[in-house]
């Protein structure tokens, strides 16, 4: 499978952990579990690399290949980070450093460690998401970082309070954005809406991140509704609109995930066991103990902000032209919104917004 094919593989699985409590909103980045665990199976072995290839695409020397091009075809997406790094108390092996080009290694340093996602987030994040104590051994953090603008802005005299219903049901008025810029890209995947908003090109060249709105039926959930976003041009369905408006409220998602205890539902038990092979990573034996992001969205009238730290711990053992009809999205109940890179093909960011939209 590609790489693409392998992060949306793994998107739609976590997903539906992530929505298996119905009504509860989340934000997650897919990419960046994939590079953290990705540069984990880099240092796998046997039986253990066989299972996160199953999961990932990947293990072995052909993991460290897939982390160092994948990181790098990330950021020719304009105003996108990526970065990894590597904290360790035991003796790295050289090969592994070696395979892992773009990735910076260092002795164990939590503080340091902290200040490093600060700046790698522009303080969207302020520290690693899980305290350092004297038994880890190895720290694998990934950060992804993105601040888009909108091609056109939401006018703030348009933004008023509007009524959201939330998933239990209750409804309150919350500050919504208005905007109607053409030309907008809108379609149907099945009974899904997507509304695909567009950023502005940076001066750096690179294309921009695709931020697209999904809204499914009322009483939908995320597992069915955010993988529309990611549906292939053949699935979807022109709008059938010749003028677009919606609303939509301001909003922040910030969640913090212990990964660790979905990686089975995933595919990934033996990493996460006494008899985890890691020994392309150290000669001192070494399980995979904890994998936990942090990931905040924020999005208002000038663009988008995002980004996710994903850590890793080691412990010993286009449509054709539609009939003239105006067509209005209200963004007034649960829905999702998702962040894929310049091509459209990986899920940098996925959130699903279920209750009373909230702002920081």
């Amino acid at each position: 499978m590609t790489r693409g094919e392998a992060v949306r593989g793994l998107a739609e699985r976590w997903i539906g952990e992530m929505a298996a409590r119905p009504g509860t909103s989340f934000v997650c980045s897919p990419a960046g579990l994939w590079l953290a665990l990705s540069a984990v199976a880099a240092g796998a072995r046997g039986t253990t690399a066989d299972e996160l290839r199953a999961v990932l695409g990947a293990a072995g020397e052909e993991a460290a290949e897939a982390v160092t091009a994948a990181s790098r075809e990330l950021t020719a997406t304009d105003a996108l980070r990526v970065a990894t790094r590597v904290w360790s108390r035991v003796p790295v092996r050289p090969e592994y450093e070696a395979a892992l080009a773009d990735v910076r290694f260092g002795p164990m340093d939590p503080s340091g460690a902290d200040a490093w996602v600060r700046e790698a987030t522009e303080g969207l994040i302020g520290r690693l998401p899980l305290r350092i104590d004297p038994s880890t051994l190895l720290v694998l953090a990934n950060v992804l970082a993105l601040r888009a603008r909108w091609e056109v802005p939401f006018e703030r005299a348009g933004t008023e309070d509007l009524p959201f219903t939330a998933a239990d049901g209750t409804s309150r008025p919350v500050p919504t954005m208005y905007g109607e810029p053409e030309p907008w890209e809108t379609w149907t995947v099945g009974s899904v809406r997507v509304v695909e908003l567009q950023c502005r090109a940076g001066e750096g060249g690179g294309a921009p991140a695709r931020v697209r709105l999904v809204l499914g039926e009322p009483g939908a959930g995320a597992a069915e509704v955010l993988p529309a976003a990611w549906a292939p041009a053949d699935r979807r369905t022109a709008a059938g609109a010749a003028h677009v408006s919606m609303t939509v409220p301001r909003f922040t998602l910030r969640t913090h995930i212990r990964v660790t205890g979905q990686l089975p539902a995933l595919g990934i038990r033996e990493a996460v066991s006494m008899s985890a092979d890691l020994s392309g990573i150290s000669q001192e034996p070494l399980t995979l103990s904890q994998v936990v992001q942090e990931a905040v969205v924020k999005v208002a009238e000038e663009g988008v902000e995002a980004a996710a730290v994903t850590v890793a711990v080691t412990r010993g053992g286009a449509a054709p032209a539609a009939p003239p009809r105006r067509l209005h999205i209200a963004f007034d109940r649960p829905f999702g919104v998702v962040v894929l890179d310049n091509g459209g093909e990986v899920p940098l960011f996925t959130g699903w917004q279920a209750g009373i939209p909230e702002e920081e």
